[in-house]
Parts: C-alpha cells; structure tokens; sequence
C-alpha cells in the first residue's frame, strides 16, 4: 500500500469518527445554536465546534507535522508540507433542523491542491473518495459523472449564501438559469452537491460564496471522476463562483453563468 493509499484510509477513519460524533449529538442531545458567523442565519452548533476538535486531536496525535485548518476556527500551523482542510459539519443547518443531507469533509492539500479527500454522509452511511491520479469511489465503487451536453436536459443544483444582499443577488441569477435547465435542486451543503455531480446524481453545480473547506474535498472527488470545477472566464474556483459538471456540460454552463455575471460581487 502506497503512502497516499495510507492517508487516504487514515483520512476516511477519522471522517467515519467525526460524522458518528455528529450522529450522536444529534440523536441524544438535539443541534443547539452555539453561535452565528456572518448572518443571524449562518449558525454554529455545539456539535460543529466538537467534532471540529475531534478531527482536530486525532490529527495532532497520528500526523502532529500536518497543518490542518477548520471552518470553526482550528487553524494549526505545520512542518510536513501537509495541509488538512475540514468541515466537520458542512451544511450546519440541515442538521439543526434533523434534515439527513449533512457531511463530514476532509481533504489533505500538497502544494499542488488536494491529495486525497473523504465526504461521509453520517445518515446514508455513504462515503465518496478519492486520491489525486487514482479515480473516485462512493463505497469503494468508482465513479463517473455524466456525459450530458446539453444544458436544457441538465439537472443542476445551486446553493445560496446568508447574507440577503448576496441572497438577492443569487436568486437574480437561479431565476435566469431556471427556463434554461430541466431542473435546478438545493440540498444545503456544497460537499455533498458536488458528490452529486461526481457520482451521476447531478449534471451540475454552481454556487457563489464558497470557502476552502466547503470545495476542497469535494472538488477532488469530482476531477477525479471525470468532471471540471472552474470559477468562471478562466478563473480558479472559489468565493467568487464555483462551477462543477461533466467535462461536456461545463462551458456551456460556465458561459451562460458568465453571460449573467453570476459572479459579480451582491
């Protein structure tokens, strides 16, 4: 077993951990508000701050060289050149309200981007993978996005941030995306959108607003599995704009949120 095979496995363990954690506290205990960051509506619970450090110990204790940096504030320097990025709970408000679409996303970046990544969905039990070079997994069973071409066949998912000048914003652009598309879905976490698009279930995502923890995982998972993730007009993908789909779907999607301007600052 290659080292990067190791990692991976490490990595996967430690995501099955945290998401089990998170399971826990909301069966016995409930989500309870902890906290808000940007918004009234952009909330914390207490599980987001526990299982954060969770994920946290576990690194310090197996990889203590690794950097590893957090949504809720763990930011840890390193000596290894390894960097893990973590969402313990990505898509927080799902889980307040006992909805079952929440993940644990973890991925471990080199200078070159993500080496390996894990999104686990605590309540389906399901697991997407993938190492960079190495294809992607849902189960241990790899993964293809689709081969769709044309936008006005293409089921495509978006999210929407918490601030409401962005709000608006962003629903400007889903209405001028909706006759253009057979469908547009919103689960409320990014992870487990752009597993969609890895896996088939989706033929596209886009979403502006995005951190390095809500993409880092799942933008490898779904590169891996055939598919392209982009900002728009040549840009990196990031807070700006995301924008994932199969390799055939992806310019004509990235063009027409290009020709909205669908990344312009709310």
């Amino acid at each position: 077993m290659g080292v990067t095979e190791r990692l991976l496995d490490l990595v996967e363990a430690i995501a099955r951990d945290a998401g089990r954690t998170a399971r826990g506290y909301q069966r016995s205990l409930g989500a309870q508000v902890a906290g808000t960051k940007s918004s009234p509506t952009d909330v914390v619970t207490a599980a987001d701050t526990a299982v954060e450090e969770q994920i946290r110990a576990a690194v310090a204790e197996v990889r203590p060289g690794d950097a590893i940096v957090g949504e809720e504030g763990v930011d840890a320097a390193g000596t290894s050149g390894l960097r893990w990025v973590v969402d313990p709970i990505d898509g927080t408000v799902n889980y307040l309200y006992g909805r079952s679409a929440y993940a644990v996303s973890i991925a471990v970046e080199d200078d070159a981007g993500a080496l390996v990544a894990v999104v686990h969905a605590p309540v389906s039990g399901e697991t997407w993978t993938a190492r960079r070079g190495a294809g992607a997994f849902l189960d241990g069973e790899p993964i293809r996005t689709t081969d769709a071409a044309d936008l006005g066949s293409a089921l495509v998912a978006t999210g929407f941030g918490y601030r409401a000048q962005r709000r608006a914003r962003q629903a400007e652009v889903v209405a001028a995306v909706l006759p253009r598309v057979r469908d547009i879905r919103r689960a409320g976490a990014a992870s487990l959108d752009l597993c969609d698009v890895a896996c088939g279930r989706l033929d596209g995502f886009f979403e502006q607003g995005l951190q390095p923890w809500d993409l880092a995982a799942g933008r490898l998972v779904v590169t891996e599995a055939g598919g392209v993730v982009s900002g728009l007009d040549g840009r990196e993908p990031g807070e700006a704009m995301v924008v994932a789909a199969g390799a055939a779907l992806h310019r004509p999607l990235e063009s027409l949120l290009s020709d909205l301007d669908a990344d312009r600052p709310a």
